[in-house]
């Protein structure tokens, strides 16, 4: 009569957002594999293998490695972003970045050693441990 709730798959996550809102601070590491929102504070590591926004309120101290990245707020630490980066203006990046593709808008404070990764592609792996793999061409 009742169906049971089966567990969700990653299709079934993939379009869907997770957010830590303004006022929470989070100190520890945080895995996801759909995309995240972040308005208040993590210190720790953030690893997903979706985007990863984080919002003008927003702040991440340690290392980050995602697909995507949108930051407006402020970070500390290394972040490894595989396809596209985006800075916005009135973000604060201090630290070392690795990406495919960077986005600075004017006024950023983008104070960061800088690495481009032309075809290098960063993959996650289920035991959170990372690896490249060059595109075949």
């Amino acid at each position: 009569m009742f169906d049971k709730k089966k567990s969700k798959s990653y299709t079934d996550v993939l379009g869907k957002t997770n957010r830590i809102v303004e006022g929470t601070v989070i100190k520890g590491d945080v895995i996801s594999q759909a995309d995240f929102r972040l308005d208040g504070e993590l210190i720790g590591n953030f690893q997903s293998t979706g985007k990863l926004v984080i919002g003008p309120a927003g702040s991440v101290t340690g290392d980050i490695v995602c697909n995507n990245a949108d930051i407006e707020g402020k970070f500390n630490g290394n972040i490894q972003v595989s396809e596209i980066l985006n800075v916005k203006s009135k973000a604060s990046i201090h630290g070392e970045v690795t990406v495919g593709k960077l986005s600075v808008e004017p006024g950023a404070d983008f104070s960061a050693a800088c690495k481009m990764n032309g075809n290098s592609k960063n993959l996650l792996l289920s035991e959170g441990q990372e690896t490249q793999q060059k595109a075949i061409q």
